[in-house]
């Protein structure tokens, strides 16, 4: 006996579960079969709707309770994505506006966690690291099914889209980075083949003996006219 209460029953009692509680952990049970980092995924998504609701709290104030001197104001929820190992879920997310109903307000979480540069990051270092645009998406991690159902950004295009796009952007970050503080003692000038175009390479060699790649400039031939225009 616990006081006057059999201790069969407390023991009952004290085991009850919010039912919302019951719901998530049911649901988790169901993505662990699929293993350890399905299972990390959903509990991820799960953190960040809860920070996402926390945010939202935050900017606007707790449910059911009046703010005469509040500025935002919750405007339900809608369809969205984040960048999750190399691809695109979906999500739902909150709403806020001003109070005035003029203007959405921005959640600094749903920012961070949809930031598609990351996606780029990662398609980058594996096409790099050798995998074909065509079989992209049998190298990502496994996320769970219900999850990866709904990915996007995994097709060959897509993967070959953002490829080029950051590819893109490393080259111009290579041409147009400013040089002058090098100490160069030399600088070659060599051409390569790549895709049946002739690309001249500079490569430059410090005082220090370090080699550094300083540009490079695609023509039909290794000439003259295509050094100049590198130089």
């Amino acid at each position: 006996m616990k006081g006057n209460v059999p201790v069969a029953e407390a023991t009952r009692d004290e085991a009850v579960v919010p039912e919302r509680v019951q719901e998530a952990l049911g649901a988790l049970v169901g993505v662990a079969r699929e293993g350890l980092l399905a299972l990390s995924v959903s509990v991820g998504l799960g953190v960040l709707t809860e920070l996402l609701e926390e945010e939202v709290t935050g900017l606007v104030g707790p449910k059911g309770k009046w703010n005469a001197g509040r500025t935002a104001v919750r405007h339900g929820h809608e369809d969205g994505e984040v960048t999750l190992g190399g691809r695109r879920v979906a999500v739902r997310r909150p709403r806020v506006r001003t109070a005035d109903g003029e203007a959405e307000l921005p959640l600094v979480t749903d920012q961070h966690f949809t930031d598609r540069d990351q996606l780029g990051e990662v398609v980058w270092e594996r096409v790099l690291a050798g995998v074909s645009t065509r079989k992209y998406r049998h190298a990502l991690e496994p996320v769970g099914r219900e999850t990866a159902d709904g990915e996007r950004s995994t097709s060959k295009s897509s993967v070959s889209r953002v490829f080029v796009e950051r590819t893109r952007e490393a080259l111009w970050q290579l041409m147009g980075r400013q040089l002058g503080d090098l100490r160069l003692a030399v600088v070659m000038l060599d051409g390569i083949e790549i895709a049946d175009r002739v690309h001249v390479v500079a490569l430059g060699i410090t005082t220090d003996g370090d080699k550094l790649a300083l540009g490079l400039w695609a023509g039909t031939t290794e000439n003259a006219t295509v050094a100049s225009a590198l130089l």
